[in-house]
């Protein structure tokens, strides 16, 4: 069975090679064949010696993810859903902006987190990428917009890990990924330019900080547990005070000097000035333990399943002014590609609903609205 060249960091390449009997100068070459010049046929890689490409050719391939649909926004912004097979799909989202070139990339068939206002969690989790799954999305994206703008140039400067998925629940397929990602002879991009999004899995963020340090943005959404608990479930597992610990270990080995805090605005959950006074509290409680940070917050993108809405635009402001006075730096994130479903929360991709997520909802509502019931009737007897 031959074997992906894209499933490779420079160092697992070198390996391979040397498998192959050959030295590791013949690796970078080979890397930089893949990742700079997006090459997929081992007869076009000139400066390689013919036993090494007939080598190559017997035992291993380039293999990109088959694009089942691309749509573009009016905003530019494009959106690729790609085959990862057994009826899964993930997607990749450019955002093209004056200053940068933002790829945004799905770690996961679907997602097991189930944070109640994103799409993707309410389709549930299929199964993990393989690096060669996330880098190809990259390769593809970034060599398919050259040629399309008849550029050689780099296209894409900034990567989000903020598509389908929890990037730390998938560990040992992200960290691979991410040297493919920074390194010289494939992507160069800086560290401060490759963000890792993650709802909070702390024992990951951890090794992460040791292992691969990038930006790093936590999907916060609450101030407190209870809330918390409800909005993002990994919250029960680590809640609130020990993921504001796990920030501060962060930043000792981060590349930038803050960690970014995602903040869905829900109208009437999470958007409320008690809600913003809490959060100040939460991230300055203590001078030497406050955790420097800046917020981003983001419009609601709504789908049926949810039972949620998007906070008003003077309530966003207000939750903003808020967290600016207390010298919070805080902003709004612009809505972009939402005419193609490719906003936050939305990419939802083919994946099938394999945690039987909808049915287990739906037994929580009826199981709410009877404790309900039964609360009002003991109510009415007293």
């Amino acid at each position: 069975m031959k074997v992906n060249l894209l499933e490779f960091d420079l160092d697992g390449l070198a390996a391979f090679c040397e498998q192959l009997g050959e030295k590791r100068f013949r690796a970078t070459q080979l890397f930089r064949w893949l990742h700079q010049r997006g090459a997929d046929d081992f007869d076009h890689m000139s400066d390689l010696a013919k036993s090494l490409r007939e080598k190559l050719k017997g035992c291993a391939h380039v293999q990109a993810l088959p694009v089942i649909s691309e749509h573009q926004s009016s905003d530019g912004t494009v959106k690729w859903l790609f085959d990862v097979g057994a009826g899964n799909a993930v997607e990749a989202v450019f955002i093209p902006e004056d200053d940068r070139g933002t790829l945004c990339i799905s770690s996961q068939a679907g997602c097991a987190v189930g944070c109640r206002f994103c799409s993707t969690g309410h389709q549930g989790f299929s199964r993990n990428l393989t690096t060669g799954e996330i880098v190809a999305q990259l390769w593809f994206a970034e060599h398919m917009l050259r040629k399309r703008l008849g550029t050689t140039d780099r296209v894409i400067s900034n990567v989000v890990m903020m598509g389908m998925g929890e990037p730390l629940q998938n560990y040992a397929a992200l960290v691979p990924a991410l040297r493919v990602m920074l390194d010289d002879h494939a992507y160069g991009l800086s560290r401060r330019r490759v963000t890792v999004s993650t709802s909070g899995v702390v024992p990951m963020m951890d090794r992460l900080a040791q292992d691969c340090p990038v930006a790093l943005a936590v999907s916060l959404h609450a101030p407190n547990d209870s809330l918390r608990d409800d909005l993002v479930p990994l919250n029960r597992k680590y809640p609130v005070q020990e993921l504001m610990d796990a920030c501060n270990r962060y930043l000792e080995h981060a590349p930038r000097d803050f960690i970014t805090f995602e903040y869905c605005m829900l109208d009437g959950v999470n958007d409320l000035p008690e809600h913003a006074m809490q959060l100040v509290d939460l991230v300055k409680q203590h001078a030497h333990t406050g955790v420097w940070c800046k917020f981003n917050l983001i419009p609601f993108n709504p789908f049926p399943a949810s039972g949620l809405h998007r906070s008003a635009a003077a309530r966003v402001t207000a939750f903003a002014g808020i967290l600016m006075n207390a010298g919070i730096v805080t902003t709004v994130r612009k809505t972009r590609g939402d005419d193609i479903d490719a906003a936050c929360g939305q990419l939802a991709g083919e994946v099938q609903d394999r945690t039987r997520v909808v049915e287990r909802m739906a037994k929580r509502r009826t199981i709410n609205i009877q404790l309900a019931d039964a609360g009002a009737q003991t109510y009415k007897e007293t």
